[in-house]
């Protein structure tokens, strides 16, 4: 069966996924829908379906299986509840909503509705993180101590632009800052102790750093930028190696091991390093494996992601709220 999606606000985030979600054989794009139907009606010539110039009707489309809702930050609520009150499973953009209350209440939203609803994480869905936390999980690479991560790119964006709104959760922190948060989370789970300072001008956060304490005292370190090129890059020291998750960490091109206790060393003395093998293939640039993961769910009648459920988003969201209340950071309302 051809799975059929329904694109609620078609815009550059959305093109990405829909380019990716087109060398799935057994999907398609059914339809999309914008405030403007000259954007829907450019978008679907482009990767097919047809076109709406509103949301309530793109949702009430009898051929549309599954909604992915890439509108701006403050909008995922409520788009995503418009999509569940007609009825239809829900892969929403990262973040989830603007706040974890926010966040839980749309996920018991969902539940009490019986309809499937994803934080569209693709970095929790990409095939090299999912083997590389496998193999912590089975010892094979040690006990994991530390996690440094960055993500910076510099944002030219128009004075209008959805980057710059604090009311539409502009800044570093949900754009860039939660692919490095949610990396420290995955390998080393929630913190019990948050440290953040930030760049914050104007109520939008230029750059933000957070240092962190995890279960047993391992500590992580991530960093966000709208205002540098940084390094974009991941390593996740344990107490046998060394992770290297080498540029744009959040979705890797390849994960290298390099073994400490000399082991594995060759003739010549030298350790050599072991390249993670995924065990499917990366879906393009990996927006594929996460549609994949919405489409395995849904056959198989789940209501939430066992790679993205809904108490690791909420519990993510909730540490992005506690770095905000240290940095004196507010979206479309106070915390």
């Amino acid at each position: 069966m051809t799975l059929r999606w329904g694109v609620l606000a078609p815009g550059k985030i959305a093109r990405a996924f829909a380019d990716d979600l087109a060398l799935l054989p057994d999907m398609e794009i059914a339809a999309a829908g914008s405030r403007s139907l000259v954007n829907a009606t450019a978008f679907t010539q482009q990767y097919g379906g047809r076109a709406y110039g509103s949301y309530a009707e793109l949702v009430a489309d009898p051929d549309v299986d599954v909604v992915y809702v890439a509108s701006p930050h403050s909008l995922h609520d409520e788009h995503s509840r418009l999509a569940l009150d007609a009825g239809k499973p829900v892969l929403c953009e990262k973040p989830l909503a603007l706040d974890a209350d926010t966040a839980a209440a749309l996920c018991a939203y969902a539940r009490e509705r019986g309809l499937f609803l994803m934080e569209a994480m693709w970095t929790a869905c990409h095939p090299l993180i999912r083997v590389l936390l496998a193999g912590l999980a089975e010892g094979r690479f040690g006990t994991p101590r530390q996690v440094v991560a960055d993500l910076g790119f510099v944002v030219e964006a128009a004075p209008d632009s959805r980057m710059l709104d604090p009311a539409l959760g502009a800044g570093a922190l949900l754009d860039m800052g939660i692919y490095p948060i949610t990396l420290a989370h995955l390998v080393l789970g929630p913190p019990e102790e948050q440290r953040a300072v930030a760049d914050v001008v104007g109520g939008v956060d230029f750059d933000v750093a957070v240092s962190a304490r995890h279960g047993g005292g391992a500590l992580s370190m991530s960093a966000a930028s709208m205002t540098a090129n940084s390094p974009r890059t991941a390593t996740i020291a344990t107490d046998t190696g060394l992770l290297d998750l080498g540029a744009n960490f959040h979705h890797p091109q390849q994960v290298t091991w390099s073994p400490f206790d000399g082991r594995d060393k060759d003739a010549a003395g030298t350790v050599p390093v072991e390249e993670l093998v995924p065990l499917e293939p990366v879906i393009g640039r990996g927006y594929g494996n996460e549609a994949l993961e919405v489409a395995r769910c849904l056959d198989a009648g789940l209501l939430e992601s066992g790679l993205v459920p809904h108490e690791q988003t909420v519990s993510i969201m909730r540490q992005l709220d506690g770095i905000r209340a240290q940095i004196g950071l507010q979206y479309g309302r106070p915390l």
